[in-house]
């Protein structure tokens, strides 16, 4: 079930995209206004995209979004304007269900999911807490870092993560060489990003450059980076982390357009470096999003808010990032997830993840009602949210909402 507390964040202004059943409804594309989402397979039936050229027929009755989000850009758009024109008007009976009586799947299936640091903020303050040297790591200025994870991991909002196994040194231990031994992670860890969904598909030894790749992105969602961070710094030398991120990803389940969000541009960060042809970004005033992010935590009873920050803090752009990844010669395929990593601001309460927070678990966080936390806890709820511009605007990305469980 999804939460109804987010209305507000699917005005007319949003139509947003994702996949849901119900007892009533086998599974297919939907979309969201208000409350009341809109089985987009019955309207179709319905014939409510006659005319609309290049659509399929039948497209919105699949279980995944990727034939929709291989499609050219205007014929999205055309069912973007369709539905904006259509959902203030009465629908056919039996094509809408209040969104508590929903079930949401993933919006898409996900061939391939690489994971970026693109926050300047985020990699200073790691750098401090783990190596007290909050130099950025080679590269940073000159591309987007990343790695590729497992993307038969990335799951849905609202499904449990189970605390991971993995080997962890013992840090504690005064020997040169710090004893490794085998079992559950005891730091653990969310990281708030953004999550970039590839539309149009790059083929491989094609690349594309940044300026031009809009046109390969379907939309962005909310994704929760889950990282045992104990196993995470005992693999990181010298290849970079595997188990210790490999568990668990969480994605909200509705993809907001990039057209949706064409009203919330926003300044970039200025680039000093000298940037690969490909790595040049549209102008500054247009670079970045003004999307503001929470996190916050539930745990016995209490919801409480651990930290705000915003997507245009990033300095490395979601274009920037497909292009980074198409530069070597990879293909991009539609449904591939490409995480912004971290969003950190500059300030303590815009710290993107625990390990900043507490300062690499040396000092635990105190929230409002006094809750204590340094990591993550069995029952421990993370809800992840996004509002593009300010609160009022109808364009936002509902919740991204995952428990930690006890090891199995």
């Amino acid at each position: 079930m999804t939460s109804p507390e987010y209305a507000s964040h699917f005005s007319l202004a949003n139509i947003p995209f994702g996949v849901a059943s119900s007892p009533k409804h086998v599974i297919q594309c939907a979309t969201r206004l208000e409350n009341t989402v809109v089985f987009l397979g019955v309207l179709q039936q319905a014939g409510y995209f006659d005319g609309l050229p290049g659509l399929p027929s039948d497209i919105f009755s699949q279980s995944t979004l990727n034939e929709f989000a291989a499609l050219d850009k205007s014929i999205q758009r055309g069912v973007r304007a369709r539905l904006q024109d259509q959902l203030s008007k009465e629908l056919p009976s039996g094509s809408t269900e209040e969104i508590s009586a929903v079930t949401m799947h993933m919006p898409v299936s996900v061939g391939g999911f690489t994971d970026f640091s693109c926050s300047l903020h985020h990699v200073r303050n790691a750098g401090r807490a783990i190596l007290n040297d909050e130099t950025p790591p080679p590269g940073f200025f000159n591309f987007p870092i990343g790695y590729n994870g497992r993307a038969s991991t990335v799951v849905v909002s609202g499904t449990p993560i189970i605390r991971p196994k993995g080997h962890i040194a013992d840090r504690t231990a005064t020997t040169e060489k710090k004893p490794i031994s085998f079992g559950p992670s005891k730091a653990m860890d969310y990281e708030l990003e953004v999550g970039v969904i590839v539309g149009k598909s790059v083929p491989r030894d094609n690349g594309v450059n940044a300026i031009d790749a809009d046109e390969h992105i379907f939309g962005m969602v909310i994704l929760n980076d889950w990282s045992a961070r104990d196993i995470q710094g005992c693999e990181m030398v010298p290849l970079g982390p595997l188990n210790g991120k490999a568990f668990g990803t969480s994605i909200s389940p509705w993809i907001v357009t990039l057209d949706a969000l064409q009203s919330f541009k926003a300044p970039g960060p200025t680039h000093n470096a000298i940037l690969a042809n490909h790595l040049e970004d549209i102008a500054s005033a247009e670079s970045s999003y003004n999307i503001s992010l929470k996190v916050e935590l539930m745990a016995n009873g209490q919801i409480e808010l651990v930290s705000q920050s915003n997507v245009r803090d990033l300095h490395w752009s979601g274009r920037q990032m497909i292009a980074h990844v198409a530069s070597c010669g990879s293909d991009l395929r539609t449904g591939d997830i490409l995480g912004t990593g971290t969003v950190s601001g500059p300030e303590q309460g815009s710290y993107g993840c625990l390990l900043e927070l507490t300062n690499g678990g040396k000092e635990p966080i105190v929230l409002e009602s006094g809750l204590k936390r340094v990591f993550l806890e069995d029952g421990d709820v993370i809800q992840m949210t996004g509002i593009a511009g300010k609160d009022g605007s109808g364009v936002g990305f509902g919740e991204c909402v995952g428990q930690l469980l006890p090891v199995l």
